[in-house]
């Protein structure tokens, strides 16, 4: 029985959410792993559009369990609204759901920290969502933070709180906000709030083993992309945790071991969110084209993302960093009408090929991309669900990106809907998904 990590190849936004609901009815347990409420995965089952900011995809799924591991990071208002609103499209969530007794909590000052912090002339602007997740993983790593386990223990809470809202508070007044910060409030707040989550929260490092001792699949979740994680990504564009595979295991409590196949996703193009270095980024006519035709806006914010053409050498990295076994491109059908498609196939920089991707920021921003141009197909991929119906250009351009990044591509998705999705036969995906 394969227990299996799907998380993002790219800057995020490559379609998890629609990959783990579509894989979600083969396993008994799907996990989230890392980040917080600023990463939205957005799933369409027939007419109905759901935008999972939290909870793992594999909620729209009845009899999955699923699990927000010790990892991310939990705003638990965002929480109980995500759980009203799957409440009423009638979606058993309460019967279904776990969550980790050591995720860390995001208060409101933690959205205030950032807000300052992101305002700041003299700091290059990250380009977060100001949602708090950075100044609550600082407090966790700081160690000074508080836990789900905390936040249900009402005189650990207190003391843990009291130092907490000091240190905040010492912030606000320094920037002269000190009058926003209403720390009495919020106490109250977050113990009506606590008592509505716990019946919810356990230890899911051990159901999550119990789960696999058992026999049961598991399905490892990423929020965000590999080029945020806060180790491997264009630092400091990045998000403040391990969104590469390896957070799976430190994110869960699961060992290393027990995981049997890493899938990554990525677009049949390249998308970002915010500020940082995107060195195939399209600023001109094609590059709107894409953003029209994708739909490419932020599930969670509307900010139009930045688009450009499919990067190998970030690729082959992020290939190297997870381990992959296998690929899902999607969004092919986006790409449908081009005469030619570009790929980024090298980096120059300085006038110098570049055999890897380099980790200065400064040198990021200098790279020079090389394309090599394909032809497009006539034809269009929309909705087809075999692999032989795609035209022979789209069946080339899969093949060249296998061949450039060296990562099989075993699933492809030809719109936004469950069913308009291949799976190849034969391929390792096939076997790993089972």
């Amino acid at each position: 029985m394969s227990n299996l990590i799907v998380l993002g190849s790219q800057w995020g936004d490559e379609g998890k959410g629609k990959i783990v609901d579509l894989f979600s009815e083969k396993f008994d347990v799907v996990a989230r792993y890392q980040g917080g409420h600023n990463a939205g995965h957005t799933v369409l089952v027939g007419n109905r559009k759901f935008v999972l900011k939290l909870i793992p995809s594999g909620v729209l799924h009845p009899g999955v369990r699923v699990v927000i591991g010790n990892g991310v990071v939990i705003d638990p208002q965002a929480l109980l609204d995500a759980i009203t609103m799957l409440d009423q499209a009638g979606i058993d969530v309460r019967g279904n759901i776990a969550i980790s007794n050591r995720a860390h909590v995001i208060f409101p000052f933690h959205r205030m920290v950032e807000k300052v912090s992101e305002g700041r002339a003299d700091r290059t602007a990250i380009g977060t969502t100001s949602r708090g997740i950075g100044p609550c993983y600082e407090d966790k790593i700081g160690r000074r933070g508080i836990r789900m386990a905390d936040l249900l223990n009402p005189a650990v809470f207190d003391t843990l709180y009291n130092f907490l809202a000091e240190d905040k508070a010492t912030t606000a007044k320094a920037f002269g906000i000190e009058n926003d910060l209403h720390i009495e409030e919020i106490r109250k707040d977050y113990m009506r709030m606590a008592e509505r989550i716990r019946p919810l929260v356990c230890d899911t490092a051990r159901l999550l083993n119990d789960a696999i001792r058992d026999g049961k699949r598991v399905m490892f979740e990423g929020a965000q992309g590999t080029m945020l994680d806060i180790d491997h990504g264009t630092y400091p564009f990045v998000t403040s945790s391990s969104a590469a595979a390896g957070g799976a295991c430190t994110g869960t409590g699961v060992a290393p071991t027990r995981i049997d196949g890493i899938l990554g996703v990525s677009k049949a193009y390249i998308t970002r969110v915010g500020s940082g270095p995107f060195p195939s980024e399209d600023l001109g006519e094609e590059g709107e084209r894409i953003r029209k035709a994708g739909n490419e806006f932020g599930s969670v914010t509307g900010r139009p993302r930045r688009c450009g053409w499919f990067d190998v050498p970030l690729l082959r990295y992020t290939a190297m960093v997870n381990g992959f076994d296998s690929l899902i491109v999607t969004k092919l059908d986006v790409l449908d009408g081009l005469k030619t498609i570009k790929v980024c196939t090298n980096y120059k920089a300085h006038g110098a090929v570049l055999d890897t991707m380099p980790p200065e920021n400064a040198l990021m921003e200098k790279i020079e991309p090389v394309y090599e141009e394909l032809p497009g197909w006539p034809t269009p991929t929309s909705g087809l669900t075999s692999y032989e119906e795609l035209p022979k250009e789209a069946r080339d351009y899969i093949a060249y990106l296998e061949e450039k990044t060296g990562v099989e591509i075993g699933c492809v998705s030809t719109g936004p809907e469950r069913n308009q999705t291949i799976v190849r036969k034969g391929s390792r995906m096939e076997k790993l998904i089972g």
